[in-house]
């Protein structure tokens, strides 16, 4: 993430900035004043419909390093319910639009312990992001509460440089969430649809309802990630093996195991609710794109039950043999595939080279809240 160079050497004309309820606007020499400079403005109200910019700049460059929030009402409710809305170099459209929760990697809406390179939560009650995000002539970050509860305590703070010199092939900090419930039959999830442009697709962070009524215990994560590139059109440059292949496990299938690596993790994991969450960003192993990209995932299950997975949908023509046993059956009849249907939702992660893309505006809250 950084060099030894960069810690002890000082761009010139670079400044620090923070901005927080103890200074709204990051200005120099005016942080503090409330409460006599005792701590008086540590957090701000947010109530039912209100909006409120957290950071803004305009006029010069500069790079958003850190950003920390936490809020007293972490429900599922309301983490899916406050949006949160970037722009950049003064944009009319956010390139950043996403639930509080999952844009800090809370999938579902529920808040875990975890740590990775670029998004933490130490105690699964902070929300911490360190993602480079550059800009050339503004930034401007709000978020809005959508809930109709009021939200008594927001805590913030965005820490970042003003004066920063960016070269040409500079790329801004782009998300898309959305979600499908539920997705459908062999129709591929869209992690993130087509975007057109050049950049480089940073990862994404998953949250699966597995739907407990019509596929029990079953393990749900034998789809593969596709990732199509610069003109691929029926099949991808770059295609994995698995969901837990993809986040760096291996014979996931439904067992209590959670983790929480540098650029993979399945923090989330919980076999009562039946809901579970995984991450990755591909930080040693770019994802570049010169004209467009689109991520999707399938939506394969699996099962070690012939006999139930007969009554699925299996893949292709394959029909497994009720009549033999587990033991009796090879590797692959034991692992039973099929296709199936569940409530997916992400956030996707990317670079881009405009303040704007063309995907659509973020679900409104009903289609959010689970």
């Amino acid at each position: 993430m950084f060099t030894e160079q960069s810690l002890f050497t000082m761009p010139k004309g670079v400044h620090s900035r923070w901005a927080s309820p103890e200074n709204w606007k990051g200005d120099k020499g005016t942080s503090a004043q409330m409460g006599g400079g005792r701590k008086g403005s540590a957090w701000f109200a947010l109530s039912a419909g209100e909006q409120r910019t957290l950071a803004e700049v305009v006029g010069v460059s500069g790079t958003v390093r850190r950003i920390w929030a936490t809020i007293r009402d972490r429900s599922p409710t309301m983490l899916r319910s406050i949006r949160m809305d970037i722009y950049w170099d003064g944009a009319s459209r956010p390139a950043v639009s996403a639930p509080i929760g999952d844009f800090f990697g809370h999938a579902l809406g529920r808040c875990v312990t975890f740590e990775s390179a670029l998004l933490s939560s130490p105690e699964g009650r902070s929300f911490n992001c360190c993602i480079p995000m550059p800009f050339r002539s503004g930034m401007k970050i709000v978020v809005t509460n959508e809930s109709t509860i009021d939200l008594a305590n927001f805590f913030y703070d965005v820490d970042y440089t003003i004066g920063d010199e960016h070269s040409d092939d500079m790329l801004y900090f782009h998300t898309h969430w959305r979600r499908e419930n539920p997705t459908t039959i062999q129709r591929d999830y869209n992690v993130l649809p087509l975007v057109r442009g050049r950049g480089r697709f940073l990862g994404m962070s998953v949250g699966v309802n597995a739907d407990l009524k019509r596929y029990a215990m079953s393990w749900w994560g034998e789809g593969e990630v596709k990732i199509y590139l610069d003109g691929d059109t029926d099949f991808p440059t770059l295609c994995g093996t698995g969901v837990e292949d993809y986040v760096g496990n291996g014979w996931a299938g439904n067992t209590d195991v959670t983790y929480a690596h540098a650029y993979q993790g399945f923090p989330l994991n919980d076999l009562v609710a039946n809901q579970f969450a995984f991450y990755r960003f591909h930080i040693p192993d770019p994802i570049y794109f010169a004209q467009e990209i689109r991520v999707a995932l399938q939506q394969i299950g699996a099962s070690w039950m012939p006999e139930w997975v007969n009554a699925m949908r299996p893949l292709g023509e394959t029909i497994y043999d009720t009549t033999l046993t587990p033991i009796d059956l090879n590797l692959h009849e034991t692992i039973g595939l099929f296709e199936r249907e569940d409530d997916w939702s992400s956030c996707a992660y990317f670079y881009l080279d405009r303040a704007e893309n063309e995907l659509g505006a973020l679900a409104g809250v009903e289609g959010r809240v689970i």
